[in-house]
């Protein structure tokens, strides 16, 4: 029996047909950053943890991958990235021109790290960089257009924002629970246009709660969670409206569904969940004004939902812009 064989035998033992990550990978033959991308792209179906677990990749999907052809080269290439100057010297130009071809939007990060001054050092998949040299062929060899000039010189980089939006859109797109889905829209508020879109504190509980983790596997360091978390944050007038917008459209759904979780009342419902507790910024974000995600606590004046709306659901029956903080209400909305 082979070392793989043997692991697999004591790991089907544990979770019949399921191994974890790190073993996936490795019959992958996958660097564990490819790994985690390849799930974050959906390449590598995943099975959906039990509550305080972590996912596990089914063998007959690892057998699927294993068996496509052109493996493993043809996996490996669809996670392959790029950093600014080796994708510069894939389109062919300055690295100075990428760069301003990439605040602009006109390619998209889909990663980052931190370099040793802890920066932020932004990734691209090569499949992106070549589909865009093939699409604008005129922006890479071309002189720069007067409306790519006219932004760079005022300042725009939308690099931490596309990127945010694609993060985001890949998470909604296997999300189903409509909490879930909302909390990934108020992932990208603040603590202050979370409270005035949300201002039931038990509801802001429940979503830092259900919240997704950005990716899967393990986590990474202290300073990269902080990047992570700083640049999760929505920083743009039109974009923060956006997604409190879209925030209060998902509330809307979720409290239809069932009402947010509050001390002593049990809905029944515990989302899966797709690795470690909630991050330190959704914590932090609940710690002054909010108890305990899930734990009993006195009842006081200012716990609860206003005595203004019914009991579960907080907003119904206000106008849009008064539910996400754009307008005072008036008469008529009290």
């Amino acid at each position: 029996m082979t070392v793989t064989e043997a692991t697999r035998t004591r790991t089907a033992g544990a979770t019949p047909g399921c191994v974890p990550a790190g073993r996936a990978a490795q019959e992958l033959t996958l660097k564990r950053g490819e790994f985690d991308l390849a799930v974050h792209l959906g390449l590598i179906a995943v099975e959906p943890a039990a509550p305080g677990g972590r996912p596990r990749i089914r063998q007959q999907e690892i057998d699927r991958l294993r068996g496509l052809p052109g493996f493993p080269g043809s996996l490996r290439d669809q996670v392959r990235t790029a950093g600014t100057a080796e994708a510069a010297t894939l389109l062919g130009v300055r690295p100075v021109r990428f760069t301003g071809l990439a605040r602009i939007g006109c390619v998209t990060p889909v990663a980052f790290y931190l370099n040793r001054y802890r920066a932020v050092v932004w990734l691209y998949l090569v499949d992106d960089l070549l589909a865009f040299a093939a699409r604008e062929p005129d922006l890479i060899t071309g002189k720069s257009p007067a409306g790519m000039r006219t932004m760079l010189d005022a300042g725009v980089d939308r690099r931490a924002r596309n990127w945010r939006s694609r993060r985001i859109d890949r998470l909604l797109s296997r999300a189903e629970d409509p909490w879930t889905r909302a909390a990934l829209q108020a992932s990208a508020l603040d603590p202050v246009q979370l409270a005035e879109v949300v201002e039931d504190p038990y509801e802001r509980a429940y979503l830092a709660r259900v919240q997704p983790d950005s990716v899967f596997g393990r986590p990474g360091s202290v300073s990269g969670r902080e990047a992570m978390e700083r640049l999760m944050l929505a920083d743009d007038p039109d974009e923060i409206l956006w997604h409190r917008v879209n925030l209060t459209l998902e509330l809307e759904r979720a409290r239809e569904l069932r009402p947010a979780p509050r001390p002593g009342c049990d809905t029944g419902f515990h989302p899966v969940r797709s690795g470690p507790t909630p991050s330190r910024l959704a914590r932090s974000r609940l710690a002054a004004d909010r108890p305990a995600a899930g734990l009993p606590v006195p009842a006081s004046p200012q716990a609860g939902p206003s005595p203004r709306r019914p009991a579960g659901r907080p907003g119904a029956g206000r106008g849009l812009l008064v539910r996400i903080g754009l307008r005072r209400p008036g008469r008529g909305d009290r």
